[in-house]
C-alpha cells in the first residue's frame, strides 16, 4: 500500500532532505507536546528512523505501530517522495503517514495521491 507526493515542476529532493523535513516535523510535535505538557511528541510519532539503501524506515514502537518506508524517486523530469507501508502495518501506521504525507504537501506543494485513490492537490511553498 503506497502513497507519493509528485513535486512541483523543478523542484528535486534527496533522501536526506526527506530525512531534515521529518526531523522538522518532529521538532513541530515536541514543541506542541511542550505548549500541552506532556509527552504528545512521542503519541505523534511513535517510530524511530533508520536509513537503508536509500529509503527511510520507521520502526514503529510495538505492536500498535509496524512502520513504514518513505524513498525519493523521478521520473523523467518529475520527482516524486513514496511512502509505503509494509504488509501488517496497523490502522495507526496508515493515519500517521497520512499525517505525514499531507504534511509534506503543505510544506513542498505538489499533488499528493493518498492511500485511498484521491487526490489533494497543494500550491508550491
Amino acid at each position: 500500500m503506497n502513497t507519493d507526493l509528485k513535486l512541483p515542476a523543478g523542484k528535486t529532493m534527496t533522501i536526506e532532505d526527506v530525512k531534515q523535513l521529518l526531523e522538522r516535523y518532529q521538532m513541530a510535535l515536541k514543541k506542541t507536546g511542550e505548549q500541552l505538557g506532556w509527552a504528545y511528541e512521542q503519541a505523534a510519532f511513535p517510530y524511530t528512523v533508520h536509513i537503508h539503501e536509500s529509503v527511510l524506515c520507521l520502526q514503529g514502537d510495538g505492536r500498535l505501530y509496524k512502520g513504514m518506508a518513505i524513498s525519493v524517486r523521478t521520473a523523467g523530469e518529475e520527482t516524486f517522495i513514496d511512502i509505503a507501508l509494509p504488509p501488517g502495518a496497523t490502522h495507526g501506521d496508515k493515519g500517521k503517514a497520512n499525517e505525514f504525507s499531507k504534511w509534506l504537501a503543505k510544506t513542498l506543494g505538489g499533488e499528493l495521491h493518498l492511500f485511498s485513490g484521491r487526490t489533494m492537490a497543494f500550491g508550491s511553498a
